[in-house]
């Protein structure tokens, strides 16, 4: 019981210089970030490293640079200030590999903070909603701290550990990060209705949070014997899992159980996943592992992206050269559900930004990164139709992208293409 204390207490443990490692997603530890933070005055050059977070990031204020500098493994809005500001970097990995730096120690990690469920009668807690790299983490950490939750859901699979894993354990109580099921658009629900007419009974799922998803999902109600291999899912899947239209009977990793690494949802998909041996939590070194992936017979993957240019190339992470989100796992899956006995790999996104520009380009804007290459490239949906990659040439890979551009756009986009390769 010794090893119980106050958040203040437990975060003295950091010294100026010490990089932090924080849980991701909805699991972030907020009460022990924000701790730290009220340690500003006493600390200098912090690094805190992260994959997104839920939440305020007190930490990120620019004003705090000289206590604390950012690095983000994956960009959320909260931070996604400090790049600009300059308290903040960016470190371009998958999210299959980011486990790796922590065990070849490339990235060495002086103190953890994660987020688990209470001990149970034999001393073990869970890592709940987000396991990703959080177990390497722990792992290669000098000082472990714990924010102990009654509200964490217990997951099974790599986010069991022991208490004596824990260095210093603080309880809190307070809801896990959430986010409501939001309606999809027309728009949506045609690109959803696309994504579910590629999909075959006996498929095996990648999919994420948001409309697009959900929209798909809603259209797999008649489907038969579908699995899940996913680094998150959301509310969406519930429904087909309690119909049986999810039984994971079929796929090749880990037949019989839905895997992921995080989830995001409402509070209805944590208590759903709280005690449930169904969903089995498991390190992104393993979920994202293209060699795990492609094990699964007709893998779906289903990824989004900022733009698309006529020869496939898909920009996911940033606006120009202004970084945006991350590299993430869309290669791992992309390349897995390519390799997977009748799987497929697709990118989906409306034709259009919120302000009218196209997102089905000429040529990607200039500084902007490709996450994934034209070669890996299969299916792109809009709402606009399928236009199918795989194997065309440059010119028929044109051809079918401004089929699916908003024909507001057609005209030039196709007229911009031509002439600068007219010139060339």
């Amino acid at each position: 019981m010794s090893k119980y204390v106050t958040a203040n207490e437990a975060v003295k443990v950091v010294k100026s210089g010490d990089r932090v490692y924080l849980q991701a997603a909805a699991a972030a530890p907020t009460i022990l970030a924000n701790a730290l933070t009220d340690r500003a005055a006493e600390l200098r050059n912090v690094e805190v490293c992260h994959l997104h977070i839920e939440g305020e990031a007190r930490y990120a204020n620019p004003e705090l640079a000289d206590s604390f500098h950012v690095n983000s493994f994956f960009i959320g809005a909260n931070v996604r200030h400090t790049l600009k500001a300059g308290n903040g970097s960016y470190t371009p990995v998958f999210l299959s590999e980011l486990p790796h730096l922590f065990r070849k120690n490339v990235l060495p990690i002086d103190v953890a903070f994660i987020h688990v469920s209470p001990p149970d009668v034999h001393g073990y807690c869970s890592l709940g909603v987000s396991v990703e790299a959080t177990v390497a983490a722990i792992e290669n950490a000098k000082i472990v701290i714990a924010q102990v939750n009654p509200q964490m859901p217990r997951t099974f699979g790599d986010g069991i550990l022991h208490v004596s894993e824990i260095d210093y354990l603080v309880e809190v109580d307070v809801p896990i990060y959430s986010h409501e099921v939001i309606p999809f658009s027309a728009e949506e629900d045609k690109i959803g209705g696309y994504i579910a007419s590629l999909i075959e009974d006996k498929s095996t799922l990648q999919m994420g949070i948001g409309s697009i998803p959900n929209a798909a999902l809603s259209k797999l109600k008649n489907h038969k014997d579908l699995g899940l291999h996913t680094e998150m899912f959301s509310d969406g899947v519930i429904d087909l899992i309690e119909n049986d239209v999810i039984n994971c009977n079929y796929k090749g990793t880990l037949r019989g159980r839905v895997l992921a690494t995080f989830l995001i949802g409402s509070k209805r998909l944590y208590d759903y996943v709280s005690d449930n041996p169904f969903i089995e939590m498991k390190e992104s070194s393993m979920v994202n592992d293209t060699a795990r992936i492609r094990k699964n017979p007709k893998m779906i993957a289903i990824n989004s992206a900022i733009e698309v240019d006529l020869t496939g190339q898909v920009c996911a992470d940033s606006i120009g050269p202004q970084m945006y989100s991350g590299v993430g796992g869309q290669m791992d899956f992309i390349r897995g559900a390519s390799l997977s006995p009748g799987g497929k790999a697709i990118i989906a996104l409306p034709s259009t930004t919120k302000r009218g520009e196209s997102r089905i380009v000429p040529f990607l804007k200039q500084g902007a990164g490709v996450v994934t290459t034209r070669a890996h490239i299969h299916y792109v949906i809009t709402e606009n139709g399928i236009a199918d990659l795989y194997g065309k040439t440059l010119r028929e890979r044109a051809n079918e992208l401004v089929r699916i551009a908003h024909p507001n756009h057609q005209e030039n986009i196709e007229r911009e293409y031509y002439e600068l390769l007219n010139k060339m």
